[in-house]
């Protein structure tokens, strides 16, 4: 095997340039063509391909080697840049190549096993066993080496914006943040278990009680919940937070950034102010408070021109406090078989709606699910109502609304893709004014829909004993494009107000000191009006690279059970780690 002595590599493969220029390039062989007195060898690394040539006029030794190499062998080569005969507008060396004059051939590699091509149709399970060949690949590397681009317009913005970047624990008290923590044993606390962080959310309040003012940090996350597409077990978000800040001060931040970050990587310039939806107006027009608006076929309410009508579906739920609403699907019917909304009723069923009824409008009449409930002029005045036309599809639900609200929020977005009407642009949203907490019916009790140091508005507060329905949260989310990207709110700061809220949501002291003392006390020495929010840096990358799943933007990401093909993570441990840990495990699965 070569070694790489004498050689210092000059440029990288994509970057080549200069007619006559002697340079030193190093990679990965991406393809040889050896036509006997002729051998090509286009070298790949993470800045694209050049063209190695090799001819009868090349040293005996260089041709030599040139003609044993094999895919994915490691190279360097030295050379002259020469103009190419056979040009390749495809790439971006594509009018040079080089003829090499010193090759060295610095690892061998076994046939792989899939071909590293950007387009495959190799299956994910494979592909990610072998991750590190599937990174090979350039629209991989090119997501990642965006997402470091992401990172730094990050780091630097904040930075120029008075933000200290300040690192917080990895390993910390499990404290209640809304999903399961992973918990870490210590060897030196037998029966005592470290969490690592869902959040820095405590430590970040401990920094503004500190006085820092304003934080920053690259956080890494830990989730232990189930996977989907845009959701893996430890992610990283941009993490800040502001002392002295009312909402909008921290909005104006938050806004200052992406207006950069998409101007920096992308050249595309967002229009500020960023909208802004309060959560009810998202669910009351879109059916969920992370709303995609980059299409419109938003929910309208019927109810006062079915609660007459001698349709029981419709009446009953508007007589049980529910309500009757509709979407429309321009020009769908052509799409939308009677078979297709059969389909469409079954996937509402599942979702929690009891049915589904619609208006196909194929012909001159209308085809309705329900026309014979029907008096004269009703459905004439849905359809007004609406704004349905001849060629439109009508689909609606009755229920109470929180069933109504997410079934043709869904249906709305499933649609929308089945008939391929989302444009490929970016909208940004805030939805404002949550509600502070949420009924749960199991328990009967009022949940937080935050974390407990989210503030109540000013005028809510005195329903925090008797109308918890009626209190609203100084809380924040950052949507883009129907995901969310950001969850922020102004916290409480007052050790009176704190204590309030631990009590309404029914902690006990004892409860309160065990999960928060430390926190409690550090409010006891003054705490600054403070807030801010995270925003997560995978999606965001996500989305800016236009990858359709969080594996994509990650370079060794975890699959639906949380394992890692790669290298078998979680994995057992021998007995002696168990012993010491003083950890006994019961009815381990091969």
């Amino acid at each position: 095997m070569d070694t790489m002595k004498g050689l210092k590599r000059t440029h990288y493969c994509g970057e080549v340039e200069g007619i006559g220029n002697t340079v030193v390039v190093g990679g990965y062989v991406q393809k040889i063509r050896d036509m006997g007195t002729l051998i090509f060898i286009d070298l790949r690394d993470r800045t694209g391909i050049v063209q190695l040539a090799f001819d009868d006029t090349s040293g005996r030794d260089v041709f030599e080697k040139a003609s044993k190499c094999h895919s994915e062998y490691v190279l360097m080569a030295k050379g002259v840049v020469r103009e190419r005969e056979s040009k390749n507008p495809a790439i971006k060396t594509g009018n040079i190549e080089i003829f090499v004059d010193d090759l060295r051939i610095l690892a061998k590699a076994q046939t792989p096993p899939f071909e590293i091509t950007d387009e495959t149709n190799v299956n994910e399970e494979l592909r990610l066993k072998y991750r590190y060949l599937d990174l090979r690949r350039k629209p991989l590397q090119d997501n990642i080496m965006m997402r470091s681009r992401i990172a730094k317009c990050a780091r630097d913005y904040f930075a120029d914006n008075g933000f200290i970047e300040i690192e917080t624990p990895m390993m910390m008290k499990s404290t209640p943040e809304g999903a399961r923590d992973y918990l870490v044993p210590s060897r030196v606390h037998h029966g005592k278990f470290y969490a690592l962080p869902q959040s820095p959310q405590i430590y970040k309040q401990l920094l503004m009680i500190a006085g820092f003012d304003r934080y920053i940090q690259l956080a890494r996350c830990f989730r232990d919940e189930d996977l989907r597409a845009d959701r893996q077990p430890e992610f990283t978000q941009i993490d800040m937070e502001m002392s002295f800040a009312e909402v909008e001060d921290i909005q104006e931040i938050v806004e200052g950034f992406i207006s950069t970050l998409f101007k920096t990587i992308l050249d595309k310039d967002i229009a500020l102010p960023l909208p802004r939806l309060t959560y009810r107006e998202a669910l009351e027009r879109y059916g969920s408070d992370k709303p995609d608006t980059r299409f419109g076929m938003e929910i309208q309410d019927i109810s006062d021109l079915v609660k007459a009508c001698d349709f029981g579906v419709f009446t009953s739920a508007i007589e049980n406090g529910g309500s009757v609403r509709a979407i429309v699907a321009k020009d769908a019917v052509s799409v939308y078989t009677r078979k297709e909304v059969d389909r469409l009723t079954e996937f509402a069923k599942g979702i929690g709606a009891k049915g589904l009824a619609y208006v196909r409008w194929v012909e001159d009449t209308p085809t309705c699910s329900f026309a014979k409930f029907m008096k004269e002029g009703e459905l004439q005045a849905i359809l007004e109502r609406l704004g349905a036309q001849k060629g439109d599809l009508v689909l609606i639900v009755a229920d109470k609304n929180k069933v109504v609200l997410p079934t043709l929020g869904a249906l709305r977005l499933k649609v929308a893709k089945q008939l391929d009407i989302i444009p490929e642009q970016f909208n940004f949203l805030w939805v404002t004014e949550f509600p502070f907490f949420e009924y749960n019916e199991e328990t009967g009790s009022w949940d937080a829909m935050h974390h407990p140091f989210t503030m109540p508005m000013d005028e809510c507060i005195p329903y925090l004993d008797t109308d918890p329905e009626k209190v609203t949260a100084k809380a924040y989310d950052l949507v883009l494009n129907g995901t969310e990207l950001s969850s922020g709110s102004i916290r409480i700061n007052d050790y009176e107000l704190q204590q309030k809220m631990f009590e309404a949501l029914g902690l006990t002291e004892e409860e309160i000191q065990a999960k928060f003392g430390f926190l409690v006390e550090a409010y006891k020495y003054g705490a600054a009006p403070h807030g801010g929010c995270g925003i997560g840096l995978d999606r965001l990358a996500m989305i800016m690279c236009g990858a359709d799943s969080l594996k994509d933007v990650t370079a060794f990401p975890k699959v639906q059970n949380a394992s890692e093909l790669m290298s078998d993570a979680p994995a057992a441990v021998d007995s002696a780690q168990l012993k010491e840990l003083a950890i006994d495990v019961t009815d381990r699965e091969e």
